[in-house]
């Protein structure tokens, strides 16, 4: 029988990985009463409080055989993850003796919990909202110090308070038309009446509360604005290295990757296709990419490029489209070049905010200049570094995790989170766009039963986010790409 979320069924699932360790953990939840049937001492488990444990062993159901002693940690509801009756199961690690466990489990009415089905059953049961569900899979993939934060951060009810704090403004706003559209414009406002000039201005812009409704769109483009941000911290961010052929990309990207994984010669073009590595940089996932040499016709005598080289340097421009951030590496022994400065006046008109750090390599042969006479760039804007003895290396590794997390400030200045998945994303965006046009059609004083329903679904899709309102589809499709015991 095909089982489904949102059954009551007892559940159990390993949380630990099944392999050889000192110990295993399985999770149950459901009917602490079945538990007790596979274990030695039922009545000392059956009367234990929540938050304690109650040593014993687990045995085959069927002849009382002992498999293995354990410790059972038992949780009562609703004070429980789940908000059920459950318990965890620590037991010896051995492959052999997790399934003897499992198996004793199935055979007392126990059914193998499906992905993400202990966290479905927190949601159901109001111990998590929709935000705080999905950061426990961010807190298990999470790949650096600073992508746990701000999952735990979410986990905390971050996300969700500065949802629900729009949602309420959005929900007056709401309020506030809607009365306003329960009585006719000649009972609701006087023109005539110069006794109360603000109310008159509010009702002659055809939006009541109107100062709460723009509030709110801001909150929304500043949750929308930190999503690149999150998704960085997240999944990691796209640094490609680019520059003329000879110019230090490979050996830089060997420094920073430390390893030789780039085909380092004296011979300009030595890669002819990118290679990639993932690498931490100040607590952010980077994949960092070393691309072809970028040069035009006729550079260092070689009077015309090969197929190889033609491919190559495609497939380069192609990868710095997609780039998070571009390092551009010039060559300091040589100094700027015409192909230097026009690669990066072209990268700065077609990649707009697209942020890109210009590399002055090989700065132990010699040091930049205070000034590019032809361009007019200031030291500021470029770094020096040297792949040889590490020379700036410290400041470029900053350099990069500032450039990526450039967001935009607070409210008030004041630290804000932002969406941890493309589905909360694409809910703000969808909230907002229904705001921003809600706005747009008061402004040209359009009747409020037409601007209405725009304020409701802006609400609606922000209730989508916390989970309020929601669907089976939508949690199956969610739940189900967590973990087996999460």
């Amino acid at each position: 029988m095909k089982v489904s979320y949102g059954d009551t069924d007892p559940v159990f699932a390993l949380a630990t990985p099944l392999a050889e360790s000192a110990l295993a953990l399985i999770r149950t939840s459901g009917a602490i009463d079945l538990l007790a049937r596979v274990f030695s001492r039922p009545e000392k488990l059956l009367s234990a409080p929540g938050n304690s444990t109650v040593h014993g062993w687990i045995v085959d159901p069927e002849d009382a055989k002992k498999i293995d002693e354990v410790i059972v940690s038992v949780y009562r509801s609703p004070r429980s993850y789940t908000g059920e009756d459950g318990a965890d199961i620590s037991c010896h690690g051995g492959i052999a003796v997790v399934k003897a466990v499992m198996a004793s489990l199935k055979k007392a009415g126990f059914r193998e919990a499906l992905p993400g089905e202990f966290t479905f059953r927190a949601f159901m049961n109001g111990k998590l909202d929709l935000t705080r569900a999905e950061s426990v899979m961010e807190l298990v993939a999470a790949k650096t110090g600073r992508g746990r934060e701000q999952a735990l951060r979410r986990l905390t009810g971050a996300l969700e308070r500065e949802i629900s704090e729009i949602k309420t403004q959005l929900a007056e706003v709401l309020a506030g038309t809607e009365i306003y559209l329960d009585y006719s414009e000649d009972e609701f406002f006087d023109p005539s009446n110069d006794s109360n000039d603000e109310k008159n201005d509010e009702q002659a812009g055809r939006l009541p509360v109107r100062d709460l409704a723009e509030k709110a769109a801001e909150g929304l483009k500043l949750l929308a604005a930190n999503w690149r941000r999150e998704r960085i911290y997240a999944e990691g961010a796209l640094a490609v290295l680019a520059g003329r052929p000879n110019a230090g990309k490979s050996s830089l990207f060997n420094y920073l990757i430390c390893e030789d994984r780039s085909i380092v010669t004296s011979a300009p073009g030595t890669t002819r296709d990118w290679i990639e590595a993932l690498i931490s940089v100040e607590e952010i996932p980077l994949r960092l990419a070393d691309t072809a040499g970028l040069r035009g016709p006729g550079f260092s005598g070689l009077e015309e490029e090969t197929e190889a080289e033609r491919i190559g340097i495609q497939r380069s421009l192609e990868l710095l489209d997609r780039a998070d951030l571009v390092l551009y590496v010039i060559d300091g022994a040589e100094g700027f070049t015409g192909e230097d400065r026009e690669f990066l006046s072209a990268r700065k008109e077609a990649a707009g905010k697209k942020p890109i750090l210009i590399l002055w390599n090989k700065a132990d042969l010699k040091q930049p200049p205070a000034i590019d006479k032809e361009t007019g760039a200031l030291p500021g804007q470029l770094l020096s570094v040297s792949a040889k003895t590490g020379e700036g290396i410290t400041e470029l590794t900053r350099s990069i995790a500032a450039a990526l997390e450039a967001a935009p400030p607070g409210i008030n200045g004041q630290e804000t989170t932002g969406p941890g998945s493309l589905r909360q994303k694409e809910l703000i965006d969808s909230a907002l766009a229904s705001l921003e046009e809600a706005l747009a059609l008061a402004d040209r004083e359009e009747p409020l039963d037409i601007i209405a329903p725009l304020f409701r679904s802006a609400i609606n899709a922000l209730g989508e986010i916390t989970g309020e309102v929601s669907s089976a589809d939508i949690f199956e499709l969610m739940f189900s790409r967590f973990c087996v015991g999460k």
